[in-house]
């Protein structure tokens, strides 16, 4: 019987995994620690097995077939059960070692990761943390492939048939330097507010956001003298001028000389949420990492 279960070891689903995330045989044997001989004898017998070429050349390289693009998710839930399975029955967070890959913004990063890592390294200090940027069109390909554990976004960035959970829910502050005028007061109007000079965060270059959308439904406007692409340089140029900014209210460090002076318009906030792939849903070492997420997000506010 030529699909027999029996002739098809775990090596071989391995390898069309690879095969499948890499599209080249080259870049598969290089992620496998093989030789490009061997894992084209293994494709041999995998296409011998489905009784499907499973790959076939292009101009742009090697394409799966119809039958190889529906053994995609199979293939990779089966390895993560595998690898749930010969994994310890019980985590233990004092003598774990492993990576864990986490997708965010700057302001996750300040946020969420900080405090996360404080607590890592004094319950699990074997566990390593990779943090790599977000890019909204590949996240879900990154969770599926293993390359990424955790996604930092919101529940509107999203993509669909991730499991997600809430972290906490932010608002919006206004915070100038300790010497600028305004700091002393108790409160300021909106033409005050829309007079100053202010700093925002764009990663796009833009001189509007979500607190110009607000404005503009008073018909109103504000003086935009910065865009800058991190929420992190913010309090050092605050500093440095008599500028504003309208920033998240974790961004704000608890220690800081930054003065927080009190909206006098309602900027709508928004909830930091997580996310992550079925394939790690009931992996215990992933499920405690992200139970301390939770824990830590709402406990630094």
């Amino acid at each position: 019987m030529k699909n027999d279960i029996r002739s098809l070891d775990l090596n071989l689903l391995k390898a069309l995994d690879a095969l499948l995330d890499e599209g080249s045989v080259t870049r598969a044997a290089q992620r496998l620690s093989l030789t490009q001989p061997a894992v084209s004898g293994m494709l041999t017998r995998l296409r011998d097995f489905f009784d499907d070429p499973l790959f076939v050349r292009t101009r742009h390289g090697m394409v799966p077939t119809l039958r190889a693009s529906e053994l995609a998710s199979p293939v990779k839930q089966i390895l993560t059960d595998i690898a749930i399975l010969l994994k310890p029955l019980n985590f233990i967070p004092i003598t774990a070692e492993l990576t864990y890959t986490i997708v965010a913004t700057d302001y996750a990063l300040k946020a969420v990761i900080i405090p996360l890592m404080a607590a890592l390294k004094q319950r699990a200090p074997l566990i390593k943390v990779a943090v790599r940027p977000v890019d909204n069109a590949r996240i879900y390909q990154q969770l599926s492939r293993g390359e990424v554990d955790m996604a930092l976004l919101t529940p509107q960035t999203t993509p669909d048939d991730l499991h997600g959970r809430a972290l906490y829910e932010e608002h919006y502050v206004c915070v100038a330097s300790g010497h600028h005028p305004l700091a002393a007061g108790q409160e300021i109007t909106l033409e005050q507010f829309c007079e100053q000079e202010h700093i925002l965060v764009s990663t796009e270059g833009k001189f509007t956001g979500v607190t110009d959308e607000v404005l503009a439904e008073l018909r109103l406007t504000r003086r935009v003298g910065m865009s800058v692409n991190s929420f992190l340089v913010i309090p050092d140029i605050l500093r440095l001028t008599n500028m504003i900014a309208v920033v998240p209210h974790r961004m704000v460090p608890a220690d800081s000389d930054l003065v927080i002076i009190p909206l006098p318009l309602k900027v709508p906030g928004f909830t930091k949420s997580m996310a992550w792939h079925e394939r790690t849903h009931r992996d215990s070492a992933h499920q405690w990492i992200r139970a301390l997420c939770v824990e830590v997000s709402q406990h630094s506010g």
